[in-house]
């Protein structure tokens, strides 16, 4: 397989070059599964899974390999397997909060170039969703691109474009019809040859419907939405890379309703960048926007050119994000004293060694 068209050029070679001098061979991840990987090489796709190494030296979900991400590899050649030693630097990565009591990073994709927000045009249509998905993109250093699918099943498509730029702003907005392929030729100059674009979106939102128009056969399963509340069923169940015919790479992801912020500062202020520069503009630069004389923002909120759902939706993230950063620095601190702890356990059994 060509490496060129899984997305290598010269920077990944340079990151790689010390690497190649020591023997080892490059490759992508295409498949996450339980501690093991497909990846794919320049001769062909192994199994692989991480080394010892590699896991001692984690300290988190975050410091193993993702979807999209360029590895370090050693390969047994007659089983068809191989061991990851290392993860090239990343140039964009989508994370968020991982499922669960726990604070802990979990990377959805990465070296990804173009996100795919992908919206349905149905019941499920949520602007504050958009929203979300949005801050997460612009975090991730990836180009956001909305896409509302299902067009066929909304008579205010036009409504509904004006309304996802007006919370976008800047940001390319399509509105498509997967099945019989009703503006899917739009999306095609996103498809370039070493090109990586994620697809993310709610359960039913028409992602895999999609990755088949554009891959030109059905390589995805796909699934009817349910009767009554329009919510789609999971019909991709792990994060893949799929690699396009004429150029290329998609990841679909599994449905996220509940995506929870992680790291999302900058994502923040890049969507709502219209709430904090209208904020500028208020009498005093501690203004709280609660009470202050000549606040803008409260301005802004009674003359209408603010929308009311949409600030509270801005302030309901900021205020995610301030309880995720205090129960991450305790979460960190519990990591480093574990990682310590390995440290010096091993450092104590060489030690002893005769």
């Amino acid at each position: 397989m060509n490496l060129t068209a899984l997305g290598w050029n010269q920077e990944w070679e340079q990151a790689f070059t010390p690497y190649r001098e020591k023997g080892f061979r490059a490759g992508r991840v295409a498949l996450e599964h339980k501690h093991m990987y497909r990846v794919y090489t320049e001769n062909d796709e192994v199994l692989a899974e991480v080394s010892g190494r590699l896991r001692f030296d984690s300290t988190g979900r975050g410091d193993f390999p993702a979807v999209g991400d360029w590895v370090v590899l050693s390969e047994q050649i007659d089983e068809g397997r191989a061991i990851i030693h290392g993860i090239l630097p990343r140039f964009s990565k989508f994370s968020r909060k991982a499922a669960g009591n726990t604070v802990e990073e979990q990377i959805v994709a990465a070296n990804v170039n173009t996100v795919f927000l992908v919206t349905a045009l149905n019941q499920d249509y949520n602007l504050r969703r958009m929203e979300r998905y949005l801050t997460l993109a612009w975090e991730s250093g990836a180009e956001p691109v909305i896409i509302l699918s299902k067009a066929d099943l909304s008579a205010h498509v036009e409504d509904a474009i004006l309304e996802a730029e007006a919370i976008a702003i800047g940001v390319p907005v399509h509105a498509v019809n997967a099945i019989t392929e009703d503006g899917v030729s739009q999306l095609v100059p996103y498809l370039q040859t070493g090109k990586t674009i994620a697809l993310l979106g709610s359960s039913g939102a028409g992602k895999s419907t999609l990755i088949n128009r554009l891959y030109g056969s059905e390589v995805q399963a796909t699934g009817d939405i349910r009767h009554g509340d329009d919510r789609g069923k999971h019909t991709t169940t792990h994060r893949e890379l799929v690699v396009l015919p004429h150029g290329g790479l998609l990841i679909d992801t599994p449905g996220m309703r509940e995506l929870q912020l992680w790291e999302a500062s900058d994502g923040i202020s890049s969507t709502f960048h219209d709430i904090e520069e209208l904020s500028l503009h208020c009498r005093y630069p501690d203004c709280k926007h609660d009470k202050e004389p000549g606040c803008a923002i409260k301005n802004a909120l009674q003359d209408g050119t603010l929308d009311t759902s949409r600030y509270a939706h801005y302030g309901k993230l900021q205020r995610e994000l301030a309880y995720l950063a205090r129960k991450e620095n305790k979460s960190h601190q519990a990591a480093e004293k574990s990682k310590w702890k390995k440290i010096h356990k091993e450092a104590k059994r060489q030690s002893n060694r005769p």
